[in-house]
């Protein structure tokens, strides 16, 4: 009865397929040229975390971690933290996995922070960009390994590249939502005093976003973390290698001791970096 619905069905993958097509065509320059620019920032926050001693490196995390929090307690925590990764012998792992989700802290924030505040300051441009960001959010995680390794082989970079596209739209939107939601009284007192208005974004805007934003640093750490299983499916090394490979294996001890280290990894990131721990 519903032939003549089926029988004209939109060729929604065909012009997806046209398109990526074209792109591999027409965008070999550009693809390599990024691909050599990730890759060169992934092994450098490599060697940064894999040349010290790993107790030099979980001593500086430590400092860190007083810097930001000022509680001895979350410093205990993160160093134990990470002892207890050391002791398990996933100490390279993690430092694989940790180095994908600083480049995609870098590459997210650095591009999200930028698009949310000009979103913010534009309302159709933000109600354009919605439908965008909702579907690369909710479309499947593993639709966008495709193209990735179409465009960028695989490696860390196509990992690092389908991870950007699922994080984000948290930072734009958590940025958009911090700029916009600026008082109107405090945009006009600080207009009255004559306040230009990159003196207003700089001195007014982003000091009351900052909450905002730095939960977006939040959210893309953790939502970058969950796509670390997902990225070793196209090479990308670290903590989601031994999990697919105890998948494989149906090996229960193995994927229950890489699993619950990805969650201390989630854990001391979160603890650092969580807003409004300092006192």
């Amino acid at each position: 009865m519903l032939d003549w619905l089926t029988d004209t069905k939109i060729p929604v993958g065909k012009w997806a397929k046209t398109v990526f097509d074209w792109l591999e065509r027409k965008g070999g320059f550009f693809f390599d040229t990024l691909s050599d620019l990730l890759e060169a920032m992934i092994d450098g926050l490599l060697w940064l975390l894999q040349a010290p001693h790993p107790l030099i490196v979980i001593a500086l995390f430590a400092g860190l971690t007083w810097v930001l929090q000022r509680r001895w307690q979350t410093c205990v925590l993160v160093a134990v933290g990470l002892l207890f990764i050391l002791n398990q012998g996933y100490w390279e792992e993690m430092t694989e996995s940790l180095t994908l989700v600083l480049s995609a802290c870098i590459v997210c924030m650095g591009v999200g922070v930028p698009i949310g505040i000009a979103a913010a300051h534009r309302p159709r441009v933000y109600a354009w960009m919605q439908p965008v960001l909702d579907l690369m959010q909710t479309l499947p995680t593993f639709v966008y390994l495709i193209p990735a390794i179409v465009f960028f082989g695989i490696g860390m970079v196509p990992g690092l590249i389908a991870t950007v596209i699922f994080v984000l739209p948290a930072p734009i939107r958590l940025t958009h939502l911090g700029v916009s939601s600026t008082p109107v009284a405090l945009r006009e007192a600080a207009e009255a005093f004559g306040a230009t208005p990159r003196q207003l974004l700089w001195k007014v805007e982003l000091p009351y976003a900052l909450p905002q934003i730095m939960a977006g640093l939040n959210q893309t750490i953790m939502l970058s973390l969950s796509m670390v299983v997902i990225a070793a499916l196209v090479g990308a090394d670290g903590l989601g290698v031994p999990v697919v490979r105890a998948l494989n294996s149906v090996n229960t001890a193995l994927g229950f001791e890489s699993g619950f280290v990805i969650v201390v990894v989630a854990i001391v990131l979160d603890r650092m970096l969580r807003v409004g721990g300092r006192k």
